[in-house]
């Protein structure tokens, strides 16, 4: 299994991970032939690399590599839980994580799939397991939920060693039970999706209401009613 990781290290030689300040995502530079790059976050990029079709290799930048290590010992923490991705080792700058089939709660709203009931289950169980170990279950929103064969699978485990509830998951959840049957099944487009998250990033947290802001979303979608 190890060697299977040595050839995919000289693809990876041939791109480079950067990071941004104020959080931004990370830009990738450079191109390897059969590299594919299957997302992005602030801290690291994910790649799948067709010759190693069971591991995904999510790759850090320079600024980043010390969260490296401690997702590393998270992930260890998780290990058996089926909620979660399998973390077979690591490399020099990357992680070498299980390839999770499926798609995010995000695409499920561009492309009109319903999220059933049983994924909001499956993330609650996912979060009471987490704070079993003693660890904290933040930072779970759309692009962080995988929705495979019927059930939730959760992504990104980097932020559960810090402190605080960011309140993005219970806010999903009052979403989810008081505005998605409104637009369940329905192709989202993805003008709306953005401009509903530029929304929530700029949110003043001490003064956010969710049935407030759920109001100005739905003026988005359906106009001002009289």
């Amino acid at each position: 299994m190890v060697a299977d990781w040595k050839q995919v290290e000289e693809a990876l030689r041939e791109i480079e991970v950067v990071g941004h300040e104020n959080n931004k995502p990370v830009s990738v530079i450079g191109f390897s032939e059969d590299l594919r790059c299957i997302g992005i976050g602030t801290d690291a990029a994910v790649f799948y690399y067709p010759n190693t079709p069971d591991y995904a290799f999510k790759v850090y930048s320079a600024q980043s590599l010390e969260k490296k290590e401690v997702e590393a010992e998270i992930y260890k923490r998780l290990e058996g839980s089926p909620y979660f991705a399998h973390c077979y080792g690591s490399g020099p700058n990357y992680l070498v994580l299980s390839f999770e089939q499926g798609i995010t709660l995000y695409d499920c709203l561009l492309q009109g799939v319903h999220v059933s009931e049983q994924v909001i289950q499956d993330v609650e169980h996912a979060r009471e397991f987490v704070r079993s170990l003693g660890l904290n279950p933040r930072d779970i929103h759309l692009k962080n939920v995988l929705l495979q064969e019927g059930r939730g699978k959760v992504l990104d485990v980097s932020e559960y060693i810090k402190e605080g509830n960011d309140s993005r998951w219970e806010h999903l959840v009052w979403t989810y039970k008081h505005f998605y049957p409104l637009v369940s099944e329905v192709q989202i487009p993805l003008w709306i999706l953005e401009t509903i998250t530029n929304w929530y990033n700029r949110i003043d947290t001490a003064s956010f209401g969710i049935e407030d802001f759920s109001k100005r979303v739905s003026q988005l979608f359906f106009g001002k009613r009289k």
